[in-house]
């Protein structure tokens, strides 16, 4: 692990750390007229909904359509073609789509436990990538997808738009400005209701009809089919993330949004340490991710804190999601809605910002990937960005697993804690393998 853990830090010095300047990178620049074809792998239920906001930007081809799930690969490239795209190929093996040199880039939505490797090869076959939040399930696989990016001089887009939104980049100016005072307590927030049985608790069984199980299971371990660990149905988004071989329950869904605002506001800060409790008090089905959830963090200079109630919706500050900032003079909540700033005391009137056109997100973000496919300049939600909001969420999920409070090493993109260490390491099953 000393090895490892020098391998990291020589990496993060060599990436820039946490300087995210918009650097350019060398490469093919596509000019102002030239279309980039791009490529969608998984396209289930948020592969579709990329595919119809990538759609909406001028200068897109959709080339290729991808999926192991012959119904949804059928449905993804008949929606492309009502969207206008013909000759879309259909491919159920990504490294037919990577091997095809007309393809500029990729959108990656598959499962969690997809993305970091995914994103490594596609960035080595000469993709740029768009890649869906959170990075990564595994730790170390994090660093390796920077790393990637930067050897192969890729522009990696990662799907946490809110940053994209003009809310958040209101909110994050606003905190900036010191108009709020000195901040020192934030709080991220999720509350639903659930019903007692969730999901169910469905038998395995032989895999769903036009499903290659095997590949969709690809790095992680080897499973029997279950309906749930799968989860598509309908029109829900698929219940793969309440397991832990494939995702990071709500900490990772919900919470690497809520807490990547944070970051986004404090320059990309990373918590010095994490403590978290939870577990399943409420819902008896058969996945394994908590129904309720309390993530503590201490940043430098202020204190931050994460909760998912999905047994109770009762709102807070009138709302059933959001990030708000504790400042000395006011408190700002935001969320996809809007932006409200609560001043202190009783004098001052409540702020409030919605508007429509303020309320935009996924256009403005693949508007936003697709210019700096052509100018070589880094996105917003560039994919450093994005492995640092991941690991938060994942060394809460650590620390909420294994009774641990973790101390952070920003330097060495580590735990202090030896006996943690081999909890940050993926375990791929063969013949898959992250290199860069």
């Amino acid at each position: 692990m000393a090895q490892e853990s020098t391998r990291r830090r020589e990496f993060l010095k060599a990436a820039g750390g946490a300087a995210f300047t918009a650097s350019l990178f060398t490469g093919n620049v596509k000019g102002a007229n030239d279309k980039v074809n791009l490529a969608f792998l998984g396209v289930g239920k948020m592969g579709s909904d990329n595919l119809a906001f990538a759609a909406r930007v001028p200068g897109v081809h959709i080339a290729a359509v991808c999926d192991v799930y012959q119904p949804a690969l059928d449905r993804a490239r008949a929606q492309a073609r009502d969207l206008g795209f013909d000759g879309v190929q259909a491919k159920k093996d990504f490294r037919d789509i990577l091997a095809d040199p007309a393809i500029d880039a990729v959108c990656i939505s598959t499962p969690d436990h997809w993305h970091a490797y995914m994103t490594v090869e596609a960035c080595k076959a000469g993709k740029d990538v768009y890649v869906e939040k959170p990075s990564f399930v595994y730790l170390d696989e994090g660093p390796k997808m920077v790393e990637a990016a930067r050897k192969y001089k890729r522009v990696v887009q990662a799907g946490t738009m809110q940053r994209s939104g003009a809310f958040f980049q209101k909110a994050r100016e606003i905190v900036r400005s010191g108009d709020l005072g000195e901040i020192t307590f934030c709080r991220t927030f999720q509350a639903g209701s659930t019903r007692k049985e969730g999901f169910g608790k469905p038998s395995d069984s032989e895999p769903a009809p036009g499903l290659d199980w095997d590949m969709w299971l690809g790095p992680a371990p080897q499973r029997p089919f279950n309906a749930n660990r799968w989860g598509v149905l309908g029109d829900r988004y698929p219940t793969f993330r309440y397991f832990w071989d494939y995702a990071g329950g709500n900490m990772t869904d919900w919470g690497v949004h809520l807490l990547d605002i944070v970051q986004f506001a404090f320059d990309e800060a990373m918590p010095v340490s994490v403590a978290a409790q939870g577990g399943k008090f409420y819902v008896d089905d058969n996945t394994e991710t908590p129904d309720t959830m309390l993530a503590t963090y201490r940043y430098p200079g202020f204190i931050a804190s994460y909760e998912s109630r999905t047994a109770n919706p009762y709102p807070l500050y009138d709302h059933g999601y959001g990030t708000a900032f504790h400042g000395a003079r006011a408190t700002l909540l935001v969320n996809r809605d809007g932006y409200w700033i609560f001043p202190n005391g009783k004098d001052g009137d409540i702020v409030e910002q919605r508007d429509k056109e303020m309320a935009r997100m996924n256009v403005p973000h693949w508007r936003n990937f697709l210019e700096c496919i052509r100018t070589r300049q880094k996105p917003i939600a560039e994919i450093e960005t994005c492995v640092r909001s991941t690991a938060t969420c994942v060394l809460a999920n650590l620390a909420m697993r294994h009774g641990m409070t973790l101390d952070w090493d920003d330097r060495a993109f580590t735990v202090k804690q030896h006996e943690a260490r081999p909890f940050l390491e993926a375990r791929y099953r063969a013949p898959w393998k992250l290199e860069v």
